[in-house]
């Protein structure tokens, strides 16, 4: 039998399974941000939902985009990771960022075995960056930067619109409309991102978004929370 696949095709399926929510690198178990936002009472409903969600792509998630394409593009892992240190003022959220790295690794060493895998995992014995991490994913896979920073942008907001159906009871439906009326927005960034990535790590976005920050070291120390982040 004569396979149809073409290269073309499996790299729209690769794509999929590394956006895929199902993908085993432990994203569910992390918020986004939203656990911290609906108890002080930002994100109320699916539009306070679609807000943070917008300014969330447009500053972490932009920055993050970079370094995945960065990282699919082939640039040195060691200096990505230093980037992403200077873009990641919070430690608490370095840590969830190497945290997610160690889990990404794990399960894209599994599903696409490769030698620059093996090596970031022996460079990164406590975990890369999680963008990074997933930049090398997408590149085993044979995906381009536009593919990892599409990812990235995608659970940008796929993370905080999945914890607030849990958290607020919000309806899945209405969850869901607010993703499919931001993936223009996502498109942007993701090229935005990757047409940076291709003129050098220096060029990286830095977007910041301050409030993220400082609320993700008040979520770390509370004793009770439904989400690691």
């Amino acid at each position: 039998m004569t396979s149809t696949t073409t290269p073309d095709t499996v790299g729209r399926a690769a794509l999929l399974v590394l956006a895929d929510g199902r993908f085993p690198a432990g994203g569910h178990a992390h918020s986004g941000g939203a656990e911290a936002a609906v108890k002080a009472g930002r994100i109320t409903d699916a539009a306070s939902l679609a807000a943070f969600c917008r300014g969330r792509l447009h500053t972490a998630g932009l920055t993050a985009a970079g370094l995945a394409a960065a990282a699919a593009l082939g640039h040195d892992p060691y200096e990505l990771d230093a980037a992403a240190d200077a873009r990641t003022p919070s430690p608490a959220l370095r840590a969830v960022a190497r945290k997610l790295g160690r889990q990404m690794m794990r399960a894209a060493r599994a599903t696409w075995p490769c030698a620059e895998l093996d090596a970031l995992a022996t460079a990164f014995p406590r975990g890369a960056h999680q963008p990074i991490v997933l930049g090398v994913a997408a590149r085993a896979a044979g995906l381009g930067p536009e593919d990892a920073a599409h990812c990235v942008a995608y659970e940008t907001v796929s993370g905080p619109a999945t914890a607030a159906v849990r958290l607020l009871s919000l309806d899945p439906f209405r969850a869901t409309a607010v993703l499919a009326r931001l993936a223009p927005e996502m498109d942007k960034v993701a090229a935005r991102a990757a047409a940076a990535a291709r003129q050098g790590i220096d060029a990286l976005p830095a977007a910041s978004a301050p409030l993220l920050d400082i609320t993700a070291e008040q979520h770390a120390a509370w004793p009770v929370r439904l989400f690691a982040s």
